[in-house]
């Protein structure tokens, strides 16, 4: 943890404007899918493992934080997802619900089952993170990213085979029709 406030500090910025995405999946098996449909283009980079997965609202939690300090670190799904357009504060927060739905998706088509409770498919690691990055001021603004809008279906075709390809660079999962 400590890292995270000094190497920021040690290049000028400050720690408190940065967010950070950790893992423990190789760095060389980080995915990467750009979609575009006219002049809107999405690109999702995703890494992943999934030795931590669960079913979120059925499986137990096993991690407790006391004082910032957690015990556990199995496996994490990141997504840095990169609009070229601006996105509104609201469509930002949406879109995060988008590529949730996309992750959740790619672990259903690979049949990524719950750690906890085998039986159940996975949602998720509990651990998953998501960056947005919505384009210039200047760009077009979108203000909706539901998965009804074209940006939506961008965002999660994007999100769901960069999660698909790291799973299968990291894991060695099989992308069904493939």
């Amino acid at each position: 943890e400590e890292f995270l406030i000094e190497y920021p500090s040690s290049v000028g910025l400050n720690p408190a404007d940065i967010a950070f995405l950790s893992t423990g999946a190789d760095m060389d098996n980080v995915a990467v899918c750009t979609r575009s449909y006219g002049e809107f283009t999405v690109t999702c980079l995703a890494t992943g493992g999934t030795g931590n997965a669960l079913r979120s609202g059925v499986d137990r939690a096993e991690w407790f934080e006391r004082n910032g300090k957690f015990e556990r670190a199995l496996g994490t799904i990141n997504m840095l997802i990169i609009s070229n357009v601006a996105l509104s504060d609201g469509a930002m927060a949406r879109a995060i619900i988008t590529a949730t739905d996309a992750k959740t998706a790619a672990l259903q088509d690979l049949d990524v089952r719950s750690v906890y409770s085998p039986n159940l498919q996975a949602t998720g690691t509990g651990t998953d993170n998501i960056i947005i990055v919505s384009g210039k001021d200047s760009a077009p603004i979108v203000r909706w990213t539901g998965g009804h809008t074209k940006m939506g279906e961008l965002i999660a075709v994007a999100a769901r085979f960069a999660v698909l390809e790291a799973l299968e660079k990291q894991e060695g999962r099989k992308i069904p029709g493939r």
